[in-house]
C-alpha cells in the first residue's frame, strides 16, 4: 500500500514538474496528464476541447528515460502545440460521410446539382484525411517541432549542444524501443535530420568563433553531439 502511494506521489510529481516546463503563454490551454489507454504512446498530444490541448505521458515507460531526455520529448510535443499541427476533431470523416451518403441519394433523385455538391464535399474530406495522414507530411511536422524542441530547450537554460544531445540521445533510445518497422524507420529520419541540423549548428557556431578571433576574442562551446 504504501508503495503503490509513493508510485502515484512519484507519478504526480513528474506531471507538475513538466507543467512548469510549458511556456508560460501555453500554460492555461495546455494540460500534462498520463495516459490512461492500453498500450498508449510514450507521449502524445490531442485536442481535448476548443482551444484546449492535452498532452498525455505514459509514465510506467517515461520513467525509463533520463531527466534531459525526457525535457526534450516533452518540448517536441510543446513543439508541435506551437506549430499547429495537432489533429483537430475529425470533422473531415464526418464530412466524407456525410458527402458520400449525399452522392448515393442524389444518384436516385437524380439531382446533377446536389450530386456535384456532394461529391465536392467528399473529395476535400477525403483530401483533408490524406494530407493529414501522409508520412512525408508527418514526418515534416516532426523535424520542424523538433527544431521548437531545440529552440525551447535553450529558452529554459540548455546551452544548444546539450539540447541537440539530450533529443538525439532520447530519440535513439526511442528508435531501440520500436519493434515496427515502419515506426522505427520514421524516429530513424528524425535523428538523421537532427544530426544535419547540429552539424549546420556546429559549422555556424565554428564560424561565429573565426570571426571572434579575428577581432581578438575568442568565445566558443565546442560540444555538440
Amino acid at each position: 500500500m504504501a508503495s503503490f502511494a509513493g508510485t502515484a506521489r512519484s507519478e504526480m510529481s513528474e506531471l507538475q514538474r513538466l507543467k512548469s516546463l510549458l511556456p508560460p503563454e501555453l500554460q492555461s490551454w495546455v494540460f500534462v496528464e498520463a495516459a490512461t489507454a492500453v498500450d498508449p504512446p510514450l507521449i502524445t498530444c490531442e485536442e481535448i476541447g476548443k482551444d484546449e490541448i492535452e498532452i498525455q505521458v505514459d509514465l510506467i515507460r517515461w520513467e525509463q528515460f533520463a531527466l534531459d531526455q525526457r525535457n526534450l520529448l516533452f518540448w517536441h510535443e510543446v513543439g508541435r502545440v506551437q506549430n499547429e499541427t495537432i489533429p483537430r476533431d475529425g470533422w473531415e470523416m464526418a464530412a466524407l460521410a456525410i458527402g458520400l451518403g449525399g452522392a448515393v441519394g442524389e444518384l436516385w433523385v437524380q439531382d446533377g446539382l446536389l450530386l456535384i455538391l456532394a461529391m465536392a464535399l467528399s473529395g476535400f474530406a477525403g483530401y483533408r484525411l490524406y494530407a493529414r495522414n501522409n508520412g512525408e507530411r508527418r514526418l515534416q511536422e516532426a523535424i520542424e517541432a523538433d527544431e521548437r524542441a531545440i529552440a525551447l530547450a535553450t529558452r529554459f537554460g540548455y546551452s544548444l549542444p546539450n539540447a541537440y544531445r539530450s533529443l538525439g540521445s532520447a530519440l535513439k533510445a526511442v528508435v531501440e524501443q520500436t519493434p515496427k518497422k515502419k515506426k522505427r524507420g520514421f524516429y530513424e529520419a528524425r535523428l538523421q535530420s537532427l544530426r544535419r541540423s547540429a552539424a549546420k549548428a556546429k559549422a555556424q557556431a565554428k564560424a561565429s568563433k573565426g570571426d571572434q578571433q579575428l577581432g581578438g576574442v575568442s568565445r566558443s562551446e565546442n560540444v555538440y553531439g
